[in-house]
């Protein structure tokens, strides 16, 4: 069993903001496989202390949204990856990055949660950094720390920026689905790293 997470904040006025990229590459990936998502409440024997939605992907792994808000998304996570017995490494958690240039993609197996409340959360939570992660550059806002930076990823991405953020996306639900087929991380990071920096399969 693995799991995919992608983070956000529940709620239609969060949809397409740039602290919402985890969610969009998942309902993307669950349009392109025809999949609904459907309220944690009906996973067959959950038991868990925070609400999320889910979908199950054709490789049998679980497309999971946390509606949490983003700083309690491990809360989730931690009660899934406890009751379904899945251990760190088969959880894929995809999330928003101001820190990468729109559109971006970077993978890695493992770290820590850089500045995102969301993965910190995770972390806390699961008590591990040893989960792959899928960031999506968002790229940076006016400011980078402090208020400035809190507004731009609540913001949502000016009509020159939807188009690529929108390809970034299909990129990442490409990845996904590579490693739900069992291509290994580094394979993929190579693979879809050089899509926006050709040449360089660095993190």
């Amino acid at each position: 069993m693995k799991l995919v997470v992608g983070l956000g904040n529940p709620g239609s006025e969060y949809e397409w903001t740039r602290h919402n990229v985890g969610f969009e590459v998942l309902n993307l990936l669950a349009r392109r496989h025809r999949l609904l998502f459907q309220s944690g409440r009906k996973l067959d024997g959950f038991q868990g202390p925070a609400p999320f939605e889910y979908a199950v992907h054709p490789s049998g792994a679980l497309l999971i949204k946390p509606l949490t808000y983003m700083n309690r998304s491990g809360q989730a996570v931690a009660a899934l990856a406890r009751q379904l017995a899945v251990p760190p490494a088969d959880i894929l958690v995809v999330y928003d990055d101001f820190d990468l240039p729109l559109g971006a993609l970077r993978l890695r197996a493992q770290g820590g949660p850089g500045t995102h409340n969301g993965m910190r959360s995770i972390l806390d939570s699961l008590g591990s950094e040893q989960f792959p992660r899928l960031r999506v550059g968002i790229g940076k806002g006016v400011g980078s720390s402090g208020t400035d930076a809190a507004r731009h990823v609540l913001d949502r991405f000016r009509p020159d920026e939807q188009v690529e953020i929108e390809i970034s996306a299909a990129h990442a639900a490409d990845a996904i689905d590579a490693w739900l087929g069992g291509e290994d991380l580094p394979r993929l990071m190579t693979r879809f790293h050089s899509r926006q920096d050709p040449g360089s399969g660095r993190n």
